[in-house]
């Protein structure tokens, strides 16, 4: 059965300081969308639905309109532009004066449904979830019933949290593997100490690191859009009112379902580390990451490198992605290009071997 990856790009990324869903982080220049991306495919998924402001279109097409992916059913990955706007808000809502947000992750999901007839994931674009967590993900959602049941890929709190403010987290309530409760956690502090609060409103509640939470990794069969229209709907007519930041969540509804008893969530885990920005000072850090990750796949691998000079005992030269290269060796390699299989990774350096 076919998946589908859909990323919930509209965000503007105000606490991030720009918009973080297009800023480059890879040793490359790649986004973190691309990563995910490129994971889903490696996982099997067939499909990509991009959820972005009409504003982004232009954007969008200029960084990943040309490409062309191979799924692994041999054909061409299937791309696909949901707008989030008000264009969607049945006539009944009047938008509040000054509201230009939209109106949250459930909200974006909905925006998607023209789009959507087989099992899919949900994801933020500035997340990192790596590709195992895609595979655990898509054997899943091959698994699941047409009706009343989800899944999501769950994460320990303190490989979550930032350093440089605080952040919003699906806290989970989890037994023998299924999502019990959810509670949507909007200011979730971490303390120079190691310690973790809820501190919204004033308050000052600790949270065990190990606690699970959700990253908006969830996986739905499509038909969770009628309860998403009942419960959009709800939020319109009884909770938004002329409130301009209002905003309508997905851990709401999955939290409500649960307690109404209309849906069952499985929880996965995965070996892949996650790792996100929420604030532009989470860049280096995660570009940090993700070139480590980076080198780490290059290893076993056998690239030629052009040697350029000696250091400490070594030949050292680089490899055509401009990685350093170092060999053991006494041998003179000095300007001349040798395939070199990787074995390791020192201080950042590939290390290697001629072949």
């Amino acid at each position: 059965m076919k998946a589908a990856l859909v990323i919930m790009a509209a965000g503007l990324g105000s606490r991030y300081g720009g918009n973080k869903q297009v800023d480059g982080v890879g040793p490359q220049g790649e986004m973190l969308m691309e990563y995910s991306i490129y994971d889903a495919v490696r996982a099997g998924f067939t499909k990509v639905v991009f959820i972005i402001k009409p504003d982004m279109r232009e954007l969008m097409d200029r960084l990943w309109g040309d490409r062309t992916l191979i799924t692994k059913t041999g054909e061409p990955l299937e791309v696909c532009y949901a707008m989030q706007d008000f264009t969607s808000i049945p006539d009944y809502y009047t938008i509040p004066a000054g509201r230009t947000k939209p109106f949250g992750t459930a909200h974006a999901v909905l925006c998607a449904r023209p789009y959507l007839s087989e099992p899919f994931c949900v994801i933020n674009p500035d997340d990192y979830y790596g590709v195992d967590a895609y595979r655990t993900m898509n054997e899943e959602l091959q698994r699941l019933p047409r009706q009343g049941r989800a899944t999501m890929v769950g994460y320990l709190l303190k490989n979550t949290v930032s350093a440089n403010g605080t952040v919003s987290r699906g806290v989970c309530r989890v037994e023998d593997g299924w999502l019990r409760g959810i509670h949507e956690t909007l200011k979730i502090q971490l303390f120079p100490d190691g310690s973790i609060a809820d501190v919204a409103e004033g308050q000052h509640r600790e949270l065990a690191p190990d606690t699970v939470v959700s990253m908006n990794f969830w996986g739905f069969m499509p038909s969770i859009f009628q309860e998403l229209e009942a419960y959009f709907d709800h939020f319109l007519r009884c909770e938004a009112g002329d409130n301009i930041k209002a905003e309508c969540l997905l851990p709401g509804m999955v939290g409500d379902l649960l307690e109404q008893g209309r849906l069952e969530v499985s929880v996965l885990h995965s070996a892949d580390r996650w790792f996100g920005m929420t604030y532009h000072e989470d860049r280096q850090a995660v570009a940090a990451e993700l070139h480590r990750a980076y080198l780490q796949g290059c290893v076993g691998q056998t690239y030629p490198v052009l040697f350029e000079q000696r250091k400490d005992g070594c030949a050292a030269g680089h490899a055509p992605n401009y990685m350093p290269v170092e060999v053991q060796t006494q041998e003179d390699y000095h300007n001349t290009v040798r395939h070199v299989k990787i074995t390791g990774v020192v201080n950042d350096i590939l290390m290697g071997e001629v072949t």
